[in-house]
């Protein structure tokens, strides 16, 4: 059969040569496809490949049609990039000025996020996979953008109508009392001390006295901003309330705030797979998170990654099948190689090493 590039998938065995304009193959016939070769066809314009109606695996190949949904998505999807990557670079010089002195401008704030919040509900897994732009030099700037737009998501996702955005927002001023603290905090290469870390658990109150006395922001964002590093438990800072006295829009934040900091990569620690990240915030809501919140946030989660490619702890590549609600961390996978089924429930040892996006 005859597909286009944009058809084809990993395991798809090349039939005809595929000529190129000198009239050299850029790839033999029996070639099995994989993601290299698919950006080869796209970046040397070809329009059609002659390939089997069978996978490798043996399975049929079913290719996807391309239409306006598929391009609109891809559009959607650029458009979020773009949108993003210019509010990092924008946050971080707000960031920069709130240092000197300047006053936050919640107009200019609500201008840049807003484009991205109109995005949050057609981008559905991207969002959980935005540690993968964030670097360690600027990973605080991609951390206040990341954390705004996760926590407007979930605040949609629990039935936040109205106020949605606000939650976002307070997500997005919640670690603005940074700049009030020792610049080399941001940039530390290795772990703070125990004195250090105290100064920098004063930021929340800190985030607090910057927004106090903005009028547009209601009590419920400036309450988020302050308790966003609260627990269940009481054992949370500055105020060290629990339960019922964190405000909804804290409990969001501390949710959404743990995931993306404990996935990102950080110039003292390594980022760790959103999978291993999930199964400790599942310990956590026993005592810490809000069990119910995290609920919403891991069927979000996982709801949007049956199918996702992934890298297992054993270096080899499988698609997720299937995820079960009790153990949504050990979903069942097929591996690519092979199709094997494979319940990482039954396997211990095996895990989801990385999201290949």
């Amino acid at each position: 059969m005859q597909v286009h590039p944009k058809q084809l998938v990993p395991g798809c065995i090349v039939l005809e040569p595929v000529i190129g304009k000198s009239d050299h193959p850029i790839i033999e016939s029996n070639t099995v496809i994989e993601e290299h070769h698919i950006k080869l066809l796209k970046n040397f314009g070809i329009s059609t490949v002659e390939v089997s109606s069978k996978l490798v695996t043996g399975l049929d190949f079913q290719p996807e049609k391309i239409g306006e949904k598929q391009l609109e998505k891809k559009r959607e999807e650029m458009a979020f990039e773009r949108l993003y990557l210019k509010a990092v670079k924008h946050y971080k010089q707000f960031f920069t000025n709130w240092q000197t002195g300047v006053s936050i401008n919640i107009q200019e704030l609500t201008t840049l996020m807003t484009p991205l919040f109109e995005l949050v509900d057609k981008i559905t897994l991207d969002l959980f996979l935005l540690y993968e732009y964030a670097s360690k030099k600027d990973y605080f700037y991609h951390h206040g953008i990341s954390i705004a737009l996760i926590s407007a998501y979930l605040a949609k996702k629990l039935g936040y109508k109205e106020e949605w955005d606000k939650v976002g927002l307070a997500g997005l001023l919640a670690d603005c009392g940074m700049a009030k603290l020792n610049p080399a905090f941001l940039h530390r290469e290795d772990k703070l001390t125990v004195e250090e870390y105290d100064e920098v658990k004063h930021h929340p109150r800190l985030s607090y006295r910057l927004v106090e006395h903005i009028t547009s922001l209601s009590e419920d964002v400036k309450l988020g901003i302050i308790q966003h590093h609260e627990r269940g438990d009481g054992s949370g800072y500055p105020l060290g309330v629990k339960g019922d006295e964190i405000h909804l829009y804290a409990k969001i934040i501390a949710i959404t705030d743990t995931y993306h900091a404990m996935t990102s990569e950080r110039l003292y620690r390594r980022k760790q797979s959103p999978f291993k990240v999930v199964e400790e915030m599942l310990k956590l809501s026993q005592h810490k998170l809000d069990a119910t919140i995290l609920q919403v946030f891991v069927d979000s989660f996982f709801y949007y990654s049956i199918g996702t490619r992934v890298l297992l702890s054993n270096g080899k590549e499988a698609l997720i099948v299937s995820i079960k609600r009790d153990t949504p961390v050990r979903p069942v996978v097929q591996l690519v190689e092979d199709a094997k089924i494979i319940s990482l429930k039954d396997k211990p040892t095996l895990f989801i090493e990385k999201i290949l996006k």
